[in-house]
């Protein structure tokens, strides 16, 4: 059975779709049968991996409004191993369409139900927004992944995203648990990266992965290609931290 993890800070810009790209990446090259769903009408996790999101002909708007089978939605993709649930922009109108739905909430936990036995791992790259949308992911997903990035403002809006969690243990997933706070952007020349790091210790503990995604720039032009970082350049620190991050996952148990 498969263990579902949501990939959310509602602050923009913290690497969230980076990290879902190039963690489902990594963790499909170690073996894992991995889907990565694009829960961001922005669907960059879609196009980053290559894929136009205009082209397909069915996504998780479908899945979500009209009830259509995520296993008839998913394409693959070019890592072996690695399932893609795309997105496009029309997802910004499931919001709305959600409203009038009985259990709106657990529309995606009801949709990836039928392909969970599936999938070693399946990994949820959320909007920057705290909506419907991101509501269903984190009820769906047995962990979150909080990415931070390693500048000034890096704890600024934690405490909401954690109210939530919590809002949601309490209502709709009592399970749900903070798989770990991952550190991005992460310059070790910076003294104030070292402190940011330092401070996520402090606050939170074995929770902050020791794995951290450095700022490489190999990873920012990967996108630009369709290729997660591990395909587009295997050697660089980039894709060095992805794996490492991949197999501190495993490592940690898949429940």
């Amino acid at each position: 059975m498969g263990k579902i993890i949501a990939i959310a800070n509602q602050k923009g810009g913290v690497g969230k779709t980076t990290t879902s790209i190039n963690l489902s990446a990594a963790l499909a090259t170690s073996g894992q049968r991995v889907l990565l769903i694009d829960a961001d009408p922005q669907a960059n996790a879609t196009s980053g991996l290559g894929i136009e999101p205009k082209d397909m002909s069915s996504t998780i708007y479908e899945c979500l409004v009209d009830d259509y089978p995520v296993r008839s939605a998913t394409v693959d993709t070019c890592v072996e191993g690695l399932t893609l649930l795309g997105s496009r922009i029309d997802l910004v109108g499931a919001e709305l369409e959600l409203v009038e739905k009985n259990g709106r909430e657990r529309v995606l936990k009801n949709a990836i139900a039928a392909v969970k036995d599936d999938y070693d791992f399946i990994i949820i790259d959320c909007s920057p927004s705290l909506g419907l949308i991101t509501v269903n992911a984190l009820t769906a997903a047995d962990s979150v992944i909080i990415p931070v990035q390693a500048e000034y403002f890096a704890l600024e809006g934690i405490s909401k995203l954690l109210n939530t969690i919590r809002i949601i243990k309490g209502k709709l997933n009592a399970a749900l648990r903070i798989e770990g706070f991952l550190l991005t952007m992460y310059d070790a020349r910076l003294r104030l990266a070292n402190e940011i790091f330092e401070e996520l210790k402090g606050h939170f503990g074995d929770m902050v992965f020791n794995t951290v995604i450095p700022r490489n720039i190999r990873i920012s032009e990967a996108p630009s290609h369709g290729l997660p970082v591990i395909l587009y350049d295997p050697d660089c620190r980039g894709s060095i931290s992805h794996i490492q991050l991949a197999q501190e996952i495993i490592a940690r148990g898949k429940k």
